[in-house]
Parts: structure tokens; C-alpha cells; sequence
């Protein structure tokens, strides 16, 4: 990507999925970063950043920091004033702002990864209700239980959703509907472990 295109097309966006938009929002939270503290404050896999590295990079959407020294202004994860670089740093570039500026339009990324305006709606209840089934979710969030369930099936192929494996569910982890226990006659999600992370870096966007 070689200038500030409009990144929300078709395109763009096969390639660029929710573990790429993750590594940008904490970088964009960060300022100055390198790959194996990336991966331990996203809960990503190591091959999995520096895959997302290397693309972004190519990309264009972030950049390599040259100097010799990283400061604790520059880099908010440091916690000393300053450090000699021993790891290779990255930061935002003028593109990686500019798609951030984009994405915070959230819904609109999650209705152009799924087709459906009301995913990110879905995605938002899940993490407040926690486990919850179809149901629920179509009546909460005004829908059909036809089109809750494809906009939880594209949720779960973008790993950012995923099905409770529980018997029995407690009272806490079923908050829109609570009982003290529910056994499970019916399919119950939640969010993944990389849901959960996106919804929390969200809230810096």
C-alpha cells in the first residue's frame, strides 16, 4: 500500500483480518514497540506477530524506528527512562494513523468482513453477556435468530467468537439472562480469547 487508500475495500480487507487490526491498536497505544512484547501484551502466537509484522510492514502501514535509543515517552511499555535498542522497533506510520482514523468506524469494518450491519452489535453483547445462546442474541439485538445465527458464524471464522463448551453454565457467566446454573439444551458462544483482547484495545481507539 503506497499511499493513503481507501483501505475499506474488498481487496484490503481478505488480508487484513482482526489479528492485523490488533497488532495496529496496540501499536497505536504503545507508539514504539518490538515483536516478543507485542505478543505478550496481545496473547498472540510469537509466528503469528511476526507474521503480522512482516506484513504490515511491506505494507507500509508501519515502520521500523532507527535510533539508537528508545526513550519511556516514546515507547509506554519501557519502564525505564531510556534504553539502548537491543530488539527492532515499530511504530505507526502515516498510513497505519490513517487506517486507524478509518477503523474507528468499527461497525462498518464488521459489517464489510460479514455482510451484516448488526455484527459488531453481536459481538459487543457477547462480551457483556459472556455465554448465551442464539435466542438471546436475536432478541437483544433485534434481529431474527436466522440472521443471528450467520452473523455468529462469521464471528467465529474471523476467531473473534466461539462456542461455550459447558454443560452447565453459572449464574456469572450468563449475564443477560441470569439463573444459578443453566444446563446447556441449546448451543451456547462466547468470545474468543482474541475477541475479548479486541473489544479491550478497542476502547483506545
Amino acid at each position: 500500500m503506497s499511499n493513503k487508500d481507501n483501505i475499506l475495500n474488498e481487496s484490503f480487507l481478505r488480508k487484513f483480518d482482526v489479528k492485523h487490526l490488533l497488532v495496529l491498536l496496540h501499536l497505536k497505544r504503545a507508539k514504539l514497540d518490538y515483536a516478543k512484547s507485542i505478543q505478550i501484551n496481545t496473547k498472540l502466537r510469537m509466528e503469528d506477530v511476526r507474521e503480522i509484522l512482516k506484513f504490515l510492514e511491506e505494507e507500509n502501514i508501519i515502520e521500523r524506528f532507527h535510533g539508537s535509543s528508545v526513550k519511556r515517552t516514546e515507547a509506554k511499555y519501557k519502564l525505564a527512562h531510556e534504553v539502548r535498542k537491543h530488539h527492532t522497533y515499530y511504530r505507526l506510520s502515516k498510513i497505519g494513523d490513517h487506517i486507524l482514523r478509518i477503523l474507528r468506524n468499527i461497525e462498518k469494518y464488521f459489517e464489510l468482513k460479514t455482510g451484516h450491519k448488526k455484527a459488531f452489535d453481536v459481538l459487543k453483547f457477547l462480551g457483556y453477556a459472556e455465554c448465551e445462546h442464539l435466542g438471546t442474541v436475536a432478541r437483544y439485538i433485534s434481529i431474527k435468530k436466522e440472521e443471528a445465527k450467520n452473523i455468529v458464524n462469521k464471528l467465529i471464522s474471523m476467531n473473534v467468537v466461539e462456542e461455550c463448551k459447558a454443560k452447565v453454565i453459572k449464574r456469572k457467566h450468563r449475564k443477560a439472562k441470569p439463573k444459578r446454573e443453566t444446563r446447556t439444551h441449546h448451543k451456547y458462544y462466547r468470545l474468543s480469547k482474541l475477541g475479548e483482547m479486541l473489544l479491550r484495545y478497542l476502547r483506545y481507539l
